[in-house]
């Protein structure tokens, strides 16, 4: 052979000198990633994966030349060190199949209707989550010294946690920090979340089933799942780090929250609603609730499926919506009012101009032509204080088609409803009541609540007058969010405001799994709006719904 090429001994040799330099540099970094303990339990596959992922991970940042020829062998030794001798560990015995008699639940005592015991969840991952947050201590301040992080935040979130991995692993090294790489893939994470999101919240965030994020201090996280709360192992480090994360939360959209201004309403970026106390008003320290903003586009259609409501209320509330009715959406805090206004806008027409009008805005309108009006608090100063009165009096100079206001709850009533007599049909709001007559009793008194002395008969008058239909909506015991009750405002009997029930939900019972039993039952009678969903060629369905 000529000797300007190797022979195949020389490239041996050379493989395996190759093999132990890489050895030398790659060994101590799975080291200190796989805690031996932890690896015993892995299988063999899992600990391939991430002894596969540091060898990447080394050859990318270019610390040593890893040949092709010699990466599946330096992988091989790798993982047989990291495996050693260890033994299979017996396998778990098999449940033994219950018996008999414990098939069948004794009937309930008065024992069972004691006070309920609350007991925290399990947390299994105590000494793990332990040792990610000690090393995230350790870590964390000199990982900000070594990252700018201003062009940090500017990065795709995939390409960053990609460097921050790399310096993670050289830090880890360096003081001798021992991770394994599922619990360094998790730091990175929590690193991340803390540098661009809401940290230990994040996870909660992108959890679709979980509707309502409760943080009551630093160690008590509860989240709504399914209509039902529940404790989670989710926790901060101290009230320090909840505060950090409310800070970070109002500063996106303009607004502060410190000693003297302890609460606050926000929104996320995806529209989330969120509202913020802290001490001295909060004792326990600061208290983070976040109503999550659906991914999902609720129609009532989708209602319908979901059993929130009936096909019958369905087509009655599109006629409502297509028929410029003004709509009252009354409910309890949780029970699904805006979802419900959110379903009902999407049947307005596309040609209309509609104004939208929050404390938070969250209404997500799919409109063309909409403006979206916020509220706005009070400086430093105390000046500078938009109300949602305000907004309702300039919204008329706007000339709206449609005004929806997210909630009335104060003075901004008596604006609203001369709006609604004035020439802007069609218009929406919601208000926190339990029953259709006492959504009517709420908006009496918050006519008061403006400071005008008009006769009680008076205002009514003008409520009866504004007001065509009440759409009650419940969250009921099971955790399913129903439209309980369609009451239209008929007129006036003397002092009364005169109403009927188009649509109400008759409970029925319980089912096996806990899940209430009931049906959407019709009222039977023709609706005093006819005339007007006949103007609009809308009649026939209208009757034909309501049966």
């Amino acid at each position: 052979m000529d000797g300007n090429f190797p022979t195949d001994d020389a490239t041996s040799s050379e493989s395996a000198v190759a093999l132990v330099e890489a050895l030398e540099v790659v060994r101590p970094i799975v080291n200190a990633r796989l805690d031996p303990a932890v690896a015993r339990r892995m299988p063999r596959r899992d600990i391939a994966g991430e002894v596969e992922t540091v060898v990447g991970e080394i050859a990318l940042r270019g610390r040593v030349v890893i040949a092709d020829d010699i990466r599946r062998d330096l992988i091989t030794r790798l993982i047989d060190e990291v495996v050693g001798d260890r033994t299979e560990e017996p396998p778990e015995p098999e449940a033994l199949p219950p018996s008999p008699n414990d098939m069948f639940e004794p009937n309930v005592s008065l024992a069972d209707l004691s006070a309920p015991v609350l007991t925290p969840p399990a947390n299994k991952g105590d000494a793990r989550s332990e040792t990610i947050e000690t090393a995230k201590r350790d870590i964390q301040p000199v990982l900000m010294e070594r990252i700018d992080v201003s062009k940090a935040g500017t990065l795709p979130r995939q390409e960053l946690a990609t460097q921050i991995s790399a310096i993670v692993s050289e830090i880890a090294t360096e003081r001798k920090i021992r991770l394994n790489m599922s619990e360094q893939r998790d730091l990175v994470t929590m690193l991340l979340n803390d540098m661009l999101g809401l940290g230990p919240l994040e996870p909660l965030l992108a959890d679709d089933a979980v509707t309502d994020i409760l943080v009551n201090g630093p160690k008590q996280v509860y989240v709504e799942r399914k209509g039902k709360l529940e404790l989670t192992d989710v926790v901060f480090k101290d009230n320090r780090h909840v505060q950090n994360i409310a800070t970070r939360i109002v500063t996106r959209i303009g607004r502060r929250i410190d000693e003297s201004s302890p609460l606050c309403d926000a929104r996320l970026e995806d529209g989330s609603r969120v509202n913020i106390i802290i001490p001295p008003l909060a004792i326990d320290g600061p208290s983070i609730s976040i109503r999550k903003f659906s991914k999902k586009s609720i129609t009532l259609d989708v209602m319908t499926g979901t059993k929130n409501i009936s096909a019958g209320m369905a087509t009655v509330l599109k006629i409502a919506s297509r028929s410029r009715l003004n709509v009252l959406i009354s409910g309890g805090t949780g029970s699904g009012k805006t979802t419900l206004l959110n379903a009902m806008s999407q049947l307005i027409d596309l040609g209309e101009r509609i104004v939208t009008i929050e404390d938070a805005a969250e209404l997500q309108l799919q409109q063309p032509h909409v403006v979206r009006l916020e509220t706005r608090p009070a400086n430093l100063e105390g000046d500078g204080e938009i109300t949602m009165r305000d907004l309702v009096k300039n919204s008329l100079r706007m000339r709206p088609d449609r005004i929806i206001l997210g909630e009335v709850r104060g003075s901004e009533a008596v604006d609203m409803l001369q709006a609604m007599n004035t020439g802007h049909e069609g218009s929406m709001c919601t208000v926190h009541a339990n029953r259709p007559r006492e959504a009517l009793t709420r908006l009496e008194n918050m006519v008061g609540m403006a400071g005008i002395n008009l006769p009680s008969k008076a205002v009514r008058t003008q409520i009866a007058d504004a007001i065509d239909i009440i759409v009650q909506v419940s969250r009921m015991r099971d955790g399913i969010r129903r439209v309980t009750s369609v009451t239209e405002v008929v007129g006036m009997e003397g002092d009364v405001i005169t109403t009927q029930e188009l649509f109400s939900y008759q409970f029925e019972g319980e089912d096996a799994n806990g899940m209430l039993v009931g049906s959407f039952v019709p009222g039977g009678l023709r609706p005093h709006f006819t005339p007007k969903a006949e103007y609009f060629n809308l009649d026939k369905p209208l009757l034909e719904a309501i049966g």
